[in-house]
């Protein structure tokens, strides 16, 4: 009975330090059950529609063409209001969708199309992204989109996992090209949905450049559907250099050159993040980014129709 009695006793001790060390914290607004809705009337000479975007916010109406971020939400979204040489025109990418009684966000790849005069077609491929961080609007020009996403905010802990609730589809489409400008192109690898979180120590030099080293990592891309959603699924952050970890992927490593990430810096102007190396597994981060994407392959690049559904977003400490 007492060898017994001793084991009850280290399980509930163990539960204990558990629980203890299991803290976990649904970020603000985390849980989607409440909405910014926007009213964006597009110009004339593509057709002159009203369009209904949605954000992750408070509850409200929200009528001015330029989004910023309202009711301290520190999410943005691939949901944007682009006006270029006089035309305005929206991308909707990210939507309002159900899970558990209540409201979650749907994140979708499709192709946006403008047909300017009802005559001449304009495709693109747009991802529905997620992050933590801000838009800049307006978008006033196709080039380098990532210079107007702002992703990553402050955060000084060192959280050991993110937590979520999730459901993917996987298109059985061909991953494709599409810039607007000659047709579309096949791409010959896949296109998955994915998460990028990165923790980063940065800091600003004179001139205002950016740069950072990179802390804790976590990245997953989904290679297939999900029988359902997935609930309660945490993804562990691995801190300090992983390149020589079993795990690791060259999609895991520093992000550089094209596809490196902007940041507004104390000028207020948008610059690369410029991310030198790998920071000791012990060190504090000044800034978390946290993205969520229904393609992982960059701007105008996806397979239409690739989903992916998200609610109740933690992290675990």
């Amino acid at each position: 009975m007492m060898k017994g009695k001793r084991i009850i006793l280290a399980a509930l001790l163990m539960l204990t330090t558990v629980g203890t060390w299991a803290q976990e914290e649904l970020l603000k607004y985390g849980d989607f059950e409440s909405w910014v809705t926007r009213t964006i009337k597009e110009s004339g000479i593509i057709g002159g529609k009203t369009k209904k975007l949605v954000e992750v916010g408070p509850t409200m109406n929200y009528t001015p063409k330029e989004y910023v971020n309202q009711g301290g939400s520190p999410w943005g979204t691939s949901n944007v209001y682009a006006h270029v040489k006089g035309i305005s025109k929206t991308n909707t990418s990210v939507y309002k969708d159900t899970h558990n009684g209540g409201t979650c966000i749907k994140l979708q790849t499709h192709v946006e199309g403008v047909k300017v005069l009802k005559m001449i077609n304009i495709n693109v491929i747009a991802a529905g992204s997620l992050f933590l961080g801000n838009m800049v609007e307006p978008i006033t020009s196709a080039s380098n989109p990532m210079r107007y996403l702002n992703p990553g905010i402050p955060m000084t802990r060192r959280p050991k996992a993110l937590k979520i609730d999730y459901k993917i589809h996987l298109s059985d489409s061909a991953n494709y090209r599409m810039t607007g400008f000659g047709g579309k192109k096949v791409m010959l690898y896949k296109d998955y949905p994915d998460i990028q979180l990165l923790l980063q120590k940065r800091w600003e030099d004179e001139e205002g450049n950016i740069h950072a080293l990179r802390v804790g990592t976590m990245i997953h891309r989904f290679f297939k559907s999900t029988n359902g959603w997935q609930e309660g699924k945490t993804f562990q952050i691995h801190y300090g250099d992983i390149t020589h970890e079993s795990f690791y992927r060259n999609w895991m490593g520093l992000v550089t050159g094209e596809s490196s990430f902007y940041a507004t810096n104390s000028k207020g102007k948008q610059v690369k993040i410029i991310e030198e190396g790998w920071a000791d597994a012990n060190e504090q981060p000044t800034h978390i980014i946290l993205k969520f994407n229904s393609s992982c392959c960059g701007a105008f690049i996806g397979a239409p129709g690739n989903t992916f559904w998200l609610d109740n977003v933690k992290l675990v400490y």
